[in-house]
């Protein structure tokens, strides 16, 4: 492992465009996934000296790094990690967002002092790298933010914006702030993990679409994860858009500690107020972004059209409601998000449709890794053979199964925590039957799933993947979950859909 030559400490205080003079700054990056190379890569550019400590990475990370000149140590088995790490002397330690705050090179960083960052934070420094700064948008929930950030991004090029869907819905924001093209916005999805650590930044705007349990074996604890996603909120310049009726989203916009003239923009399925957007009868209406908001609304869409474009459901309504309430606070016209949502395809492995067979509707919703999304998912159909289980992160699936029993034609069990899945379904729903999919073999796991949906399901029925937990156990992760699902759904049809 390299050892910088010169140890003079540069200051982070100096360090607040890309155009200010980074080389020779020593830096840490914890992880090697796509967040920490994109770290990597960029600190490289700048002409930092970077250590990578990753338990785990791929073998053209590995080279990408050598070519780049960046240095890696292994952590995984590894007695030596801290002694290493503390030798570089690292300037500022860099944590990529998969690391919990009770890992203990996290612990052993807090302790040093050492400056920590996230990529957010870094690319906030570097946002200047390609003309003036984009503005930034951010977008968090417990669920529906992939879908909400990339309807606020298509409702904003709709409006005639350069913009970016970025941060964790796939693209680095690190990426997004280097692309030589510039953007007017970027429309950033942050997760709990990545708020947690997330210094100050001063969005445009920001929306928290709901909260319910989720990560709380990251976080500890639900209130540890409400204060995360919290942050999303402070220092927003223009709109605060939040759930109505959520009340803990509602808590968050009136502690938030935000710019002077910043507004505070509800959104609900129900009437709405003078700063809301909401539906009267079945027409999507804003009430927030008009003079006489008083006594009018502005027409956004309605239930039926959005029926047409595949965007009806509930939860997919309170979507285009939150990211419509975004993209007016950046004068978008009603007219360009009309345009933009008879446009908007649906995120894979989101409520998609994979076939339909002999009246029997079978839909991917892997992307439900928590009872919240679920719940969302299991509401939009009345009878439904449901396929869930994985690894449940410390949530319960009581309430959610006592709200559907009614639902339920049959249920399908896979995952590591299966036992406990369906024990809950003997307390709560003794009288639907289940099946427990009791393979540990990934290729084999959604066969049989299919298979036992197969004949359970009946005329008019929906097979329903929607696992309301984690993919970690059997699967890379919900996309690869998604695939294996559509793929033996295909298999089992034999092509015959329709």
């Amino acid at each position: 492992m390299a050892v910088p030559v010169t140890l003079v400490a540069k200051s982070l205080d100096d360090l607040t465009s890309w155009h200010s003079n980074w080389s020779g700054l020593r830096a840490v990056v914890l992880g090697l996934g796509a967040t920490g190379f994109s770290v990597a890569d960029t600190l490289a550019e700048l002409e930092c000296s970077v250590l990578v400590a990753t338990e785990s990475a791929d073998e053209l990370r590995l080279r990408m790094c050598d070519v780049l000149g960046v240095d890696v140590v292994m952590t995984a088995g590894a007695t030596n990690v801290e002694q290493a790490l503390s030798e570089f002397n690292p300037d500022v330690i860099v944590v990529s967002p998969g690391y919990a705050p009770s890992h203990p090179l996290v612990v052993w960083a807090g302790a040093t002092g050492t400056p920590m960052l996230t990529d957010i934070d870094l690319a906030w420094r570097l946002r200047d790298k390609v003309g003036p700064p984009a503005e930034w948008i951010l977008v968090t929930g417990t669920n529906g933010k992939t879908t909400t950030t990339q309807l606020a991004a298509h409702m904003l090029q709709a409006g005639g914006y350069r913009v970016a869907p970025c941060g964790n819905i796939g693209v680095p924001i690190l990426d997004a702030i280097r692309d030589p093209e510039g953007f007017d916005f970027f429309v950033v999805e942050l997760s709990s993990y990545q708020l947690h650590y997330m210094g100050a930044v001063f969005p445009h705007s920001a929306a928290c679409l709901n909260i319910a349990d989720d990560h709380l074996d990251w976080h500890g604890s639900l209130q540890a994860y409400v204060e995360a996603k919290a942050k999303v909120f402070h220092n927003v310049r223009v709109a605060c858009v939040y759930n109505r009726t959520d009340p803990l989203t509602e808590a968050m916009v009136e502690g938030a500690e935000v710019v002077d003239g910043a507004r505070a923009i509800g959104f609900s399925l129900g009437v709405p107020g003078m700063s809301d957007l909401g539906l009267v009868e079945d027409v999507l209406c804003d009430r927030a972004f008009l003079e006489d908001r008083k006594d009018r609304a502005i027409e956004i869409s309605t239930l039926s059209e959005l029926a047409d474009f595949g965007l009806a459901s509930p939860h997919m309504v309170a979507n285009v409601l939150a990211a419509s309430a975004l993209a007016r606070a950046c004068d978008v016209t009603p007219e360009a998000i009309s345009v933009a949502l008879s446009t908007f395809s649906v995120d894979a492995h989101r409520h998609e449709i994979v076939a339909v067979s002999k009246t029997i509707t079978w839909i991917n919703d892997s992307k439900a890794t928590n009872p919240h999304a679920a719940n969302a998912a299991l509401m939009a159909h009345e009878s439904i053979v449901w396929i869930v289980g994985g690894l449940l992160k410390g949530v319960s699936l009581d309430d959610l199964i006592s709200s559907h029993k009614h639902r339920l034609r049959g249920v399908i069990v896979i995952g590591e925590s299966r036992l406990e899945v369906i024990s809950a379904f003997e307390r709560h729903a003794p009288g639907v039957p289940v099946r427990e999919v009791d393979t540990t073999e990934t290729s084999e796991v959604m066969s049989l799933a299919v298979n036992y949906a197969v004949e359970m399901a009946q005329s008019n029925d929906v097979v329903l993947l929607a696992p309301a937990a984690a993919s970690m156990d059997q699967f890379v992760d919900y996309a690869h979950r998604g695939r294996e699902f559509s793929e033996a759904v295909n298999r089992a049809l034999g092509g015959r859909h329709g």
